[in-house]
């Protein structure tokens, strides 16, 4: 993983979250499971039920990989967006690139390690990560009542943001190995999912203008979308701010696991 400044063995995970969606949903649940991260990945805690119920998939893991040591963790810093994203094209289009291409806010280099957007998809009680965003299918207005506008792009030039970006982009993490651990941490009896369709609308929306603006860069792709159910209570959110936790957890250790087996590298700032 790349030197995003910080401890030089810190790694950092952006985090965002939607606001109001009309008036159906004037509290969105995204944010609010957001903004109430730790700001440092917790440990995992030993009488866990959800760590004891990962205790046989975390040996056949380290049976598999000996680099992997989940004791050596680096320290994981969240970072969350300071304010929940409004839900339209034209705001969603103004932020991407600040996600990816401002200095970090301890004057060190630019990015992040990883990251997880967050939206809500509706009263359906399952949790799901997308594996791919779409560059094409916004007909629908947001919250502006205007339309994405971008169904003519014959008539744009090569300066047009998306010019040149396959119609889907993939997140180039290992998205089942992160479901088998993100369900290894978890409650059991929740619904946790791989999606294959984001929706398009304004989820699948950032989820594919992050994807493109590191596929343009040349950059790793290391990021996934949460979808999660539209209730906004005290109990959903805890819940949901459980499972971000975890899903987060699962993206790291996948992520880091994956880098050292694949020829010992460390996972070290510079």
């Amino acid at each position: 993983m790349g030197s995003q400044g910080g401890s030089k063995e810190e790694l950092r995970v952006l985090v965002t979250g939607f606001g109001p969606f009309r008036e159906q949903y004037p509290v969105n649940p995204s944010y609010e499971i957001a903004r109430g991260l730790p700001e440092y990945l917790p440990p995992k805690r030993a009488k866990d039920p959800a760590a004891r119920d990962n205790a046989a998939a975390a040996v056949a893991d380290n049976n598999n990989n000996n680099n992997n040591n989940n004791n050596n963790m680096p320290p994981v810093r969240i970072v969350v967006h300071p304010e929940p994203i409004r839900v339209s094209y034209r705001r969603v289009r103004e932020l991407v690139p600040t996600f990816w291409d401002m200095p970090a806010d301890d004057g060190g280099a630019v990015g992040f390690d990883l990251a997880l957007h967050i939206g809500m998809a509706g009263p359906r009680p399952m949790y799901q990560i997308e594996r791919r965003g779409h560059r094409r299918g916004y007909l629908s207005k947001d919250v502006d009542g205007e339309r994405l506008g971008d169904e003519n792009e014959g008539a744009r030039g090569d300066d047009w943001v998306w010019h040149g970006c396959p119609d889907e982009l993939e997140s180039e993490l290992d998205v089942e190995d992160v479901l088998a651990r993100w369900e290894g941490y978890s409650p059991k009896g929740m619904d946790l999912r791989i999606s294959e369709d984001a929706g398009h609308y304004l989820c699948d929306f950032i989820y594919y203008s992050s994807l493109a603006h590191l596929w343009k860069q040349q950059r790793p792709r290391k990021l996934t979308f949460l979808h999660v159910p539209a209730d906004a209570s005290e109990r959903a959110v805890a819940t949901g701010r459980e499972l971000a936790v975890n899903l987060i957890r699962a993206m790291v250790e996948s992520e880091v696991s994956r880098r050292r087996g694949a020829g010992g590298e460390r996972v070290e700032r510079d």
